[in-house]
């Protein structure tokens, strides 16, 4: 799919087939009549009994409508009208949404040469032809892996971005990139898990190193003995599949001016362990459990083809299965971790965390600038936040709102929440130095608060808990019904953001 920007007048002085001549035009509407929007090139190609045929099909433009006309013989063949509600809530996020829902109206409409016109005025170009063309890509994912006999479907072979000139290119320059990780995340944690699988992660991460020169190191189950990472291999004692530890780097041409590392949750199964899921628990659904382990790799492969300059990247996987078997942790089990702390075990089903200990430790050890983790790590931040928004737990304020303003420039909602000190209490063990699992209030905080202990104090680090945002069971703006892929655009914007500064 070809991505181009047009500059062609927004005035309406000239006929827009003048500049472009694609088969399908999506135009973008307000609702109450707005000014700015698209309705004089709408009615350029409908006439002046527009309004009259807006009321009598009930197209209001609300965000989220659309309207499709066809004009056999014309040019363009095809007009689709875009609700964009009201124009004092329209942004870019609402631009995302509108782009991704006007690309598979288009797509069904069979649009070849398709054309995009929306109202841009108090929006960067840049920033705006990035966020309808990652729109438009990742709006018509579709993964038909596992079916059968797959359905067939036709994708637009160009878009145009009306209006927007030669300045607004630059917006374009990582959208393949970008998308290609994204898609990467998506189909690694769609995945069933009798075929993503610890092994088949560390093969995904050969398959970018050896695609785009990266390094690759995986430590087996002997070599993560020999570092004492008796939290990770606690976890991945009860499973038939051996653990694989995945360390992929990054290393820029020239002088490395900053380090980063990124750690991903890499659990391909969850079972909950001695504690086990039950109906209702959504135990079929523990595949997306390593979803945090797809957004590094996503992101990964994103970086490898954008190459920042100066910019070193770790990515780190502790990758294993949480099953049941006679070689099991038990509850009450005592393990100890890489750091030499020891954990007491109160619920295997908080397994997570013990992985991701161990990952840490080694991720300190890289003396990076910074970590950043992601992991699909409680419930109790789908109750908190939902579906839509992840959580953000760091002591580091630089680190917190860099990570923020990434995720609004990729269109990934972020809260920051409390690092608050007099719930690590609720850890305390009376046999161990602490419990992998405090009191059912403020989960969410003590399970942040848990992993903070295992990161070098004054490093900054950032937990990031995608548990609500990695899936999704309807089709929702840019995100298909499944895998999102979330974490990807926040992770490759902050990267390249930093790597500018």
């Amino acid at each position: 799919m070809e991505f181009r920007c047009l500059a062609v007048d927004r005035d309406g002085q000239r006929p827009l087939t003048e500049s472009w001549a694609g088969d399908t035009l999506v135009v973008g509407l307000f609702a109450g009549g707005g000014s700015g929007d698209g309705r004089g090139l709408a009615e350029e190609l409908v006439g002046e009994a527009l309004e009259g045929w807006l009321q009598r099909r009930r197209f209001e433009a609300k965000s989220g409508q659309t309207l499709t006309l066809e004009r056999p013989g014309g040019t363009p063949a095809t007009l689709i009208l875009v609700g964009l509600g009201e124009p004092a809530e329209f942004g870019l996020d609402a631009l995302r949404q509108a782009g991704a829902g006007a690309a598979r109206t288009a797509a069904s409409a069979g649009a070849e040469d398709l054309g995009l016109w929306f109202p841009l005025e108090g929006l960067e170009p840049a920033a705006a032809a990035a966020a309808m063309a990652e729109a438009v890509r990742l709006g018509l994912y579709d993964d038909q892996r596992f079916k059968s006999e797959a359905e067939p479907r036709s994708l637009p072979a160009r878009v145009t971005l009306l209006g927007l000139g030669e300045a607004a290119a630059a917006g374009l320059a990582h959208v393949e990139a970008t998308c290609s990780g994204v898609e990467l995340a998506r189909r690694l944690v769609a995945a069933p898990p009798n075929k993503a699988t610890p092994q088949s992660l560390a093969e995904e991460a050969a398959a970018i190193a050896d695609a785009f020169g990266l390094e690759l190191k995986v430590l087996e189950r002997a070599d993560c003995e020999a570092l004492g990472m008796g939290a990770y291999l606690g976890v991945a004692q009860g499973s038939d599949l051996p653990p694989k530890f995945i360390h992929l780097t990054f290393r820029p041409t020239g002088e490395v001016t900053r380090r980063v590392v990124l750690v991903g949750k890499g659990l391909t199964f969850d079972s909950g362990g001695y504690n086990l899921k039950t109906a209702g628990s959504q135990i079929e659904m523990m595949k997306y459990d390593m979803g945090g382990s797809a957004a590094v790799l996503g992101a990964a492969r994103a970086i490898a083809e954008i190459r920042p300059a100066g910019l070193e990247v770790h990515v780190i996987v502790a990758s294993c299965e949480n099953m049941i078997s006679g070689g099991a942790i038990h509850p009450g089990d005592v393990l100890t971790a890489s750091n030499g702390k020891t954990i007491e075990i109160n619920n295997t089903d908080a397994e997570g965390r013990l992985t991701l200990a161990d990952a840490l430790v080694y991720a300190c050890g890289l003396e990076p600038d910074a970590i950043v983790d992601l992991a699909t790590l409680t419930g109790a931040c789908v109750i908190a936040l939902g579906e839509e928004i992840a959580g953000l737990w760091s002591p580091s304020d630089g680190l917190a709102e860099a990570l923020i303003a990434a995720g609004t420039a990729g269109g990934e909602a972020l809260w920051r929440m409390p690092l608050r000190s007099s719930y690590k209490k609720g850890l305390k063990s009376h046999v161990a130095d602490m419990k992998n699992t405090g009191p059912r209030p403020g989960g969410s905080i003590t399970a942040a608060l848990f992993l903070q202990d295992f990161v070098t104090r004054g490093l900054p680090w950032a937990h990031l808990d995608i548990a609500g945002t990695v899936w999704s069971d309807k089709v929702r703006g840019l995100d298909p019904a499944g895998a999102t892929g979330f974490g990807v655009r926040t992770l490759v914007a902050w990267l390249v953001a930093g790597a500018a500064a």
